[in-house]
């Protein structure tokens, strides 16, 4: 049978598509920015940040294939990405409300336990959302506009990001909303932008939901050949896994490399930062200069997803010139020195010019490695293979958090800037390891 090539979407029907990612993206970025200082709020020690910051790829690296899977098989009248799409969405803004009032149902260790439990079952959530939103937009691009596709995509993460990240900052300065807490609670800027996350996240969804399309069975056969026989069995995925196409294979070190030292910037750059660039002792995690730290933190964060949104449309062109692989390593580059940057930071002012890298290798990160694999995948098999794909980010993560926090606490002596350090190390690696990926 002669496949059909997909037909060309329109802008308009890219963005519409695409615009849910803005809304996971601007939940993403209020748990990355806050969750590391919600948790020391509940009284967590640096050390232990990683892990509980373990519970993120250990839910992705189990549910995304899984949801994968059984998204691949599913045809029904809502659709047949969708109605995962708007589970993992539902719980996703349960977890949000939830989060932050851990403190107010629950005391000391308590509280710490069932805050890191929402985030836990928010980090499920978003993973449930984010599979097959990718498989989605890989399901209805075609291999022409597959780079464009993935680059709007990344602007609309980057415009979610920025709002999620400032929005802390921006309910305290500009709305008056008190920054200030009790020991073991979380200030009401906090509380209220992760309120303000859960409406935003929905709405988004919603966009995409309502008005992008799926193709039928039938018509989806014309682009992308016959499903696999229903019948077949769950069990397959570690076949498939055994059988993935050889650019996966060689892209997984390059994501190894990439998503450590990622894991490191979310989960120690509060703590970093708190004491290397603040000066606050390891101690001191309820006062308002270390709330202010906290807000910070989110403020850079939205620096560097605001680079990553302008340059995720330049991408294409910068593809085009140099090929993708030399595109992600250059941007790779840029942020392994953004990273190791942060530790020659003298003021928390020069922690936003180092934030301009990272927000290169962001973009590249969420954009090119998508690109380079998505014509490589064999049809009817979109949703599992991206989430076996995810492996190569949740596996790293994994490792990070398991080893990340002794090292911060016996080798670096709770210094957590030398985390950042080590970090930028591994962007650098990554940028290497991508210039030996076999892209036919």
């Amino acid at each position: 049978m002669t496949l059909l090539e997909r037909p060309r979407l329109s802008l308009l029907q890219i963005f519409s598509m695409s615009f849910g990612f803005m809304g996971i993206q601007f939940g993403f970025a209020l748990q990355n920015g806050n969750a590391s200082g919600i948790l020391q709020n509940y009284g967590a020690h640096v050390e232990q940040l990683s892990w509980f910051w373990l519970v993120a790829p250990l839910t992705g690296m189990i549910i995304q294939p899984i949801i994968g899977y059984y998204s691949d098989k599913t045809w029904g009248r809502f659709g047949r990405r969708k109605p995962y799409i708007m589970i993992g969405t539902i719980l996703c803004c349960a977890a949000l409300l939830l989060l932050p009032n851990s403190a107010l149902f629950f005391q000391a260790k308590s509280a710490l336990l069932i805050g890191a439990g929402m985030l836990m079952v928010m980090d499920a959530s978003i993973n449930i959302a984010m599979e097959p939103f990718r498989a989605l937009v890989a399901d209805n691009l075609s291999s022409k506009q597959s780079t464009l596709g993935f680059a709007i995509q990344t602007f609309l993460i980057g415009i979610g990001a920025v709002a999620g990240s400032w929005l802390p900052y921006i309910m305290h300065e500009f709305f008056g909303v008190s920054s200030s807490a009790p020991a073991g609670y979380v200030a009401d800027n906090v509380t209220f932008s992760f309120y303000s996350g859960a409406v935003v996240f929905l709405c988004c969804i919603l966009v995409t939901v309502i008005f992008s399309k799926e193709y039928p069975p039938a018509e989806y056969e014309k682009y992308h050949g016959k499903s696999e026989d229903e019948t077949s069995k769950f069990s397959n995925i570690f076949k498939d896994f055994k059988n993935m196409p050889s650019v996966m294979r060689q892209l997984g070190l390059v994501q190894f490399f990439s998503w450590f030292a990622l894991f490191s910037m979310w989960v120690f750059t509060t703590p970093a930062i708190a004491n290397h660039v603040f000066g606050l002792s390891l101690e001191d995690t309820s006062s308002d200069k270390f709330r202010e730290a906290q807000t910070w933190t989110g403020i850079i964060f939205g620096v560097y997803n605001g680079v990553s949104a302008i340059y995720a449309l330049m991408l294409p062109r910068i593809a085009k010139y140099f090929g993708k692989k030399k595109t992600h390593a250059i941007s790779l580059i840029a942020g392994g020195v953004g990273l190791i940057g942060m530790y020659f930071a003298d003021s928390k002012t020069d922690l936003l010019f180092c934030m301009v890298g990272v927000g290169f290798a962001w973009a590249s990160i969420l954009s090119m490695p998508y690109a380079i694999l998505a014509n490589k995948i064999p049809s009817g098999k979109m949703g599992v293979y991206m989430g076996i794909f995810n492996f190569f980010i949740t596996i790293p993560q994994i490792v990070n958090g398991i080893i990340g926090g002794p090292i911060v606490k016996t080798i670096y002596n709770n210094n957590a800037i030398y985390a950042i350090v080590i970090a930028g190390v591994f962007m650098l690696s990554a940028a290497v390891s991508v210039l030996y990926v076999q892209d036919n």
